[in-house]
């Protein structure tokens, strides 16, 4: 039987930052305020497009499994903030890192990249591939109202990457679930498709909206289900989880995740301070993160799960393989930025804060 390893991974934050204290200048906010709720310190704000963001991260995480973009049998790319949505990204990936290969985009919102790992693993087990790159990339800036708070302090851009490959051994995706649940999908929204009236200035008003107590119940709910689902499906303990990954959206749901699950805090991996919610991107760079600061380790477990508009869930369990450090790496990097998260939202901010 074929499973699907990760054999690459790399990461793209833009290098201009807007921290607590920036977002206090503009909206009636603070950093212990925001700090206490969220567990945020700062965000990423992008100077280039989604697939610059991703193009970056896949070039890294291609390195790191010691491959070419024309080794390449598929690209997944999980967003909710493309470029442009005809054609979609992932061909511009495609392009960039010289694959000639299935590619497409997927919009699961911040389980985007869980959704692709799920689709990349079923992939590889058929044989349909050997090689997929799944991306996680988002530029939600794009999407923010930044006079309101409970919004413009929670996002933040970044991308992530994968490559999975096939292997024999029993190690990589060991099984994975994923769940859509309609009746919430109206609590967590932006107002941006072919439902706008096109012809009305109005139309252009539109912004992520939320429900911060509905999205905070259903999604402890949605993820703990799914991971107690994936955790009985592959007859793994949670014991034995070293590692659990969430997705990065609120610290607070985190910790609340992992204490009805009764899973140790310590091992859960956390780094929503220093990125806020990159939505598709929180996983990938979360598990990028962890290989940095030497966590994860060969052959151990890691529970990973996400929630997102839709509202989508989806959970994972992966036996990391034997290598934890890249193969080769790369050079790519973003162009150069000029200025300052402050100055990068400015236009908008002037907009929305008058």
């Amino acid at each position: 039987m074929q499973y699907a390893t990760i054999t690459g991974w790399g990461k793209c934050v833009p290098p201009a930052t807007l921290t607590n204290h920036d977002l206090s200048t503009f909206i009636e906010t603070s950093d212990e305020w925001i700090k206490s709720r969220t567990g945020i310190s700062q965000r990423h704000i992008s100077h280039v497009n989604t697939s610059e963001l991703a193009s970056v991260a896949a070039q890294h995480a291609l390195a790191a499994a010691g491959i070419e973009g024309s080794d390449l049998d598929m690209i997944i790319l999980a967003t909710a903030s493309p470029d442009t949505l005809i054609p979609n990204i992932a061909s511009t990936v495609q392009a960039n890192v010289g694959a000639t290969c299935a590619a497409f985009d997927i919009n699961a919102a911040c389980s985007g990249f869980l959704y692709g790992v799920g689709l990349a693993s079923s992939q590889i087990k058929s044989g349909q591939c050997k090689k997929v790159l799944v991306i996680g990339a988002e530029r939600l800036s794009f999407y923010l109202d930044w006079s309101r708070r409970d919004t413009a302090v929670l996002f933040g851009d970044g991308a992530g990457a994968v490559v999975l490959e096939a292997t024999d051994q029993e190690i990589g995706v060991l099984g994975y679930e994923l769940n859509n649940d309609p009746a919430g999908r109206d609590i967590l929204k932006a107002g941006f498709g072919t439902a706008m009236d096109r012809f009305s200035t109005e139309s252009l008003e539109f912004y992520i909206e939320f429900n911060g107590q509905e999205i905070f119940k259903r999604a402890i709910a949605g993820m703990g289900k799914l991971s107690n689902k994936v955790l009985d499906k592959c007859e793994i303990s949670k014991d034995d989880v070293d590692w659990v990954i969430p997705h990065q959206a609120n610290e607070r749901i985190i910790d609340t995740l992992i204490s009805r699950m009764k899973i140790p805090k310590e091992k859960a991996i956390v780094n929503i301070a220093n990125y806020g919610n990159t939505s598709a991107a929180t996983i990938p760079i979360a598990i990028c993160d962890a290989l940095e600061q030497g966590k994860i380790k060969a052959g151990q477990t890691i529970l990973s799960c996400a929630f997102g508009a839709g509202l989508t869930s989806a959970a994972a369990l992966i036996k990391w393989g034997d290598r934890v450090t890249p193969i080769n790496t790369s050079d790519a990097q973003l162009p150069p930025c000029d200025q300052t998260g402050v100055e990068l939202v400015s236009k908008a901010v002037k907009h929305f804060c008058g």
